[in-house]
């Protein structure tokens, strides 16, 4: 879980664009992180099995 003060950070502009750091949208996590849905991987796992994320099905072979 981030902390606030990281959490925080995001609304900030950062003075030089290679400092911003990519962070989850629900849990702040910032490893592992999908541009796509701007979620991290386990929070895309459980929306995904829930269901809540529209056109991500579960792979099964």
């Amino acid at each position: 879980m981030a902390r606030a003060s990281q959490i925080a950070k995001l609304n900030t502009i950062p003075k030089f664009s290679t400092r911003h750091r990519n962070r989850c949208k629900v849990c702040g996590r910032s490893r592992g992180f999908y541009r796509d849905f701007e979620l991290c991987r386990i929070c895309l796992r459980v929306y995904g099995l829930r269901g809540e994320i529209p056109g991500l099905i579960k792979a099964s072979w």
